[in-house]
C-alpha cells in the first residue's frame, strides 16, 4: 500500500483539484463546496440513495458526503493538476463502501443523458439497480470496517463517507501531482518556488 495502514495514521486520504486548494487550506473541506458539485454529482448521488435498504441509518447520504480512501495501491494513477491531502476524521461520522459497484454506472448515467445514447437507461434500471442494491448491502460503518477489514479484501475498492466538515487544521498536504508527477510539497517548491528564478 501507499501509505502506512489508518490503525497508525488515524487519516484517510482525500484528492483534490489544485483550483480547489486555497479554499480547502483557508475553510477546510464541506461536501458541497466544490463548483462541480451540483451539475456534476448531486443527481448520481440521489439515484444512489433510492437503493438504501432499511439497514442503512438515515444520516449516510451520498448527497451529504466528502469522499475519502482508506489508502492506495503501491503505484496508484492520480490525475495531473490534483493534490492529495491526508485528513482526520471522526470514525463514528464516517461509512465504507465498495466504490466499484457505484462508479461503473457513472458513465452510462451521464450518457443516457443525450439522445443517441439514451438506451443506457434500461441498463441503469436492470443491471444498475442490482450493482446499487450490493452496494449499500456491502457497505458497513467505518468503525465496524475496522473489525472485519473489508477494505483490505480483494476487489473491494473502499470509499470513505464522511459525514461532517473537516476543518484546516485536520488537513494535510502529502502530494502535488503535477503533469503526472507525484512531488511532495518541498519538491514542489524546489523547482517553482525558488528565489530568485533565473529566466532563460
Amino acid at each position: 500500500m501507499l501509505f502506512p495502514d489508518y490503525k497508525e495514521t488515524k487519516r484517510v486520504y482525500h484528492i483534490a483539484s489544485i483550483t480547489d486548494l486555497e479554499g480547502i487550506l483557508n475553510k477546510g473541506i464541506a461536501f458541497d463546496d466544490k463548483a462541480t458539485y451540483e451539475t456534476k454529482y448531486y443527481a448520481f448521488h440521489n439515484l444512489i440513495n433510492q437503493h438504501r435498504n432499511e439497514t442503512i441509518p438515515a444520516w449516510v447520504d451520498r448527497s451529504k458526503a466528502i469522499f475519502a480512501s482508506m489508502n492506495y495501491r503501491s503505484r496508484p494513477k492520480f490525475h495531473s493538476h490534483t493534490v492529495v491531502l491526508s485528513v482526520a476524521i471522526k470514525p463514528e461520522r464516517c461509512w465504507v463502501a465498495n466504490e466499484n459497484k457505484a462508479n461503473q454506472l457513472y458513465e452510462p448515467f451521464i450518457m443516457s443523458r443525450a439522445e443517441p445514447f439514451k438506451a443506457a437507461q434500461h441498463y441503469l434500471k436492470d443491471r444498475g439497480s442490482k450493482l446499487l442494491e450490493k452496494y449499500w448491502r456491502t457497505s458497513l460503518s467505518f468503525e465496524e470496517n475496522l473489525l472485519q477489514r473489508r477494505d483490505l479484501k480483494r476487489g473491494y475498492d473502499a470509499e470513505v463517507l464522511i459525514f461532517h466538515p473537516i476543518p484546516p487544521e485536520d488537513i494535510e498536504i502529502l502530494y502535488i501531482v503535477s503533469d503526472h508527477r507525484r512531488l511532495k510539497p518541498h519538491e514542489w517548491k524546489e523547482i517553482f518556488c525558488r528565489q530568485p528564478y533565473n529566466m532563460v
